[in-house]
Parts: C-alpha cells; structure tokens; sequence
C-alpha cells in the first residue's frame, strides 16, 4: 500500500506500510534497531544523510513524514465518559 500525495505518516506507519520489521528496516537504512526506535518515537532525530536513506528505503518525502509517534503527548485513555450537566 502507497502513501497518497497528501497524507502525513509517522515514521513507524510508514515502516509498516513497507513491510519492513523495525530491524530489516534499520539494516537497509543503515542504523541500529535502538537508533531507529529512538527516530520513531521523536526521542532522537537523524542528520541528512540518514534522512535520504529513509526517504529511499521507505519511499516518502521528509516532508511527509512525522517524527513522533502517533501516541505523542498522551499520558494516559479516558476510561469513563464525561458526565452530561442536565437543563
């Protein structure tokens, strides 16, 4: 499955939609798991060089993809629903 021209993907769904594991996934690019582990979850961002492998490997322009997870800034779900005032 392609990425449309418009859509913005992180770079975990972006690995996804390749196929790829995390591990075949840094081979290609040429990191370690941990390295890009830490580039899907925002906690470290790569230089150019490595940003073009990740453009090659996963077919997706820099500007297209989001290096944060989806889950970013969540700390925690909403288990109950919000109580509704009455008129």
């Amino acid at each position: 499955m392609g990425v449309s021209s418009e859509m913005r993907v992180s770079l975990e769904l972006a690995r996804e939609l390749n196929g790829l594991k995390q591990s075949e996934a840094a081979q290609k690019i040429g990191v370690s798991t941990d390295t890009l582990g830490n580039y899907e979850r925002g906690k470290s961002y790569s230089d150019i060089p490595i940003l073009r492998k990740i453009e090659s490997v996963y077919g997706v322009p820099y500007d297209r993809l989001i290096f944060l997870s989806l889950d970013f800034g969540l700390t925690e779900k909403r288990t109950e629903k919000p109580e509704r005032k009455s008129s």
